[in-house]
């Protein structure tokens, strides 16, 4: 039995509303992360998504048989792994896009090639750009999402139910301890994520402290001295695989490094934690734990 929780009442009434508005005005328009307005006639039935993260987002919101095509790395769910490639999400194949006759794209604004997706706009096809900052920003587009493909009933369940999750843990850990911490989001160039960012935002819901937070850059090129100089409790690592913790190694040489004397050097796969849609649950959950145990070690 599903628990009528206030959030899941106020996405059923949304739902409702959307669908008697969708009778009353049958063009489907919503406004993207660029400002920019997004009107189909109807629902959309061929959508490609320029992303790992709008392709999970996309399955999300109830989409994934309308989605024909993906960028390479589009590795969830299980069905994603079958859909046609285009390219990468910094280089597509104009010309296997527009083989693919797609009636809605979705671009990343911040990792696509804006001359590339300006061309798609430019071809009429339409574009909605995403650009998540946050948790809400999360949940928003799943429910902008549900409006483009026609099945809101599902994406605003699933946003109400990732806020929920979000909220949980902001209870639970509003009284920790705070853990300063070094996220890894690259290697080479060293990179991070600061305050804005949503794994910014996962790291403070956890407790942890951001040493890199105040940059102005969302994913911030950092050095090595810059980290060791502030010497941080705990270090995390996304990798360059779903298994391949490696990019730990190398910091263990530095055993001056409080991460490094108190073994507090975590992984956590970075599809969980690196892409902006519900499944971002299961990398809180763990970067929670791993400061959980950082905390125990103390």
């Amino acid at each position: 039995m599903v628990r009528l929780t206030p959030a899941l009442v106020t996405t059923f009434v949304a739902a409702l509303i959307t669908a008697a508005a969708a009778h009353a005005n049958p063009k489907r328009c919503v406004v993207d992360d660029i400002e920019h307005t997004v009107c189909l006639s109807q629902p959309a039935q061929r959508i490609i998504a320029l992303s790992p993260g709008a392709t999970e987002l996309l399955f999300a919101a109830g989409a994934g048989n309308q989605v024909v095509a993906a960028v390479t790395y589009s590795d969830h769910p299980e069905a994603a792994k079958a859909l046609p490639r285009i390219g990468s999400y910094n280089r597509f194949d104009m010309e296997a896009i527009l083989a693919a006759r797609p009636d809605l794209i979705i671009a990343w604004k911040e990792g696509n090639p804006r001359e590339q997706v300006l061309q798609l706009r430019e071809l009429g096809i339409p574009v909605y750009h995403g650009d998540q900052r946050d948790f809400k920003d999360i949940a928003t587009t799943l429910n902008r999402l549900g409006v483009l493909a026609g099945t809101e009933m599902q994406a605003n369940t699933r946003a109400a139910h990732f806020l929920e999750a979000i909220e949980d843990y902001r209870q639970r850990y509003s009284k920790a301890a705070k853990v300063p911490t070094f996220y890894q989001v690259w290697i080479n160039p060293l990179m991070t994520a600061n305050n804005q960012h949503f794994i910014g935002h996962a790291l403070a819901l956890c407790g942890g402290e951001n040493i890199f937070g105040e940059l102005p850059r969302l994913t911030p090129r950092i050095s090595e001295e810059a980290v060791l100089s502030a010497n941080p409790e705990v270090i995390i690592a996304g990798g360059m695989g779903e298994d391949d913790p490696s990019w730990l190694e190398p910091w263990r040489t530095y055993r001056n490094m409080l991460a490094v004397q108190r073994n507090n050097l975590f992984f956590v796969p970075p599809s969980t934690l690196q892409r902006p849609s519900p499944r971002l649950l299961d990398g809180i959950e763990q970067l929670c734990a791993h400061l959980d145990t950082a905390r125990g070690r103390r």
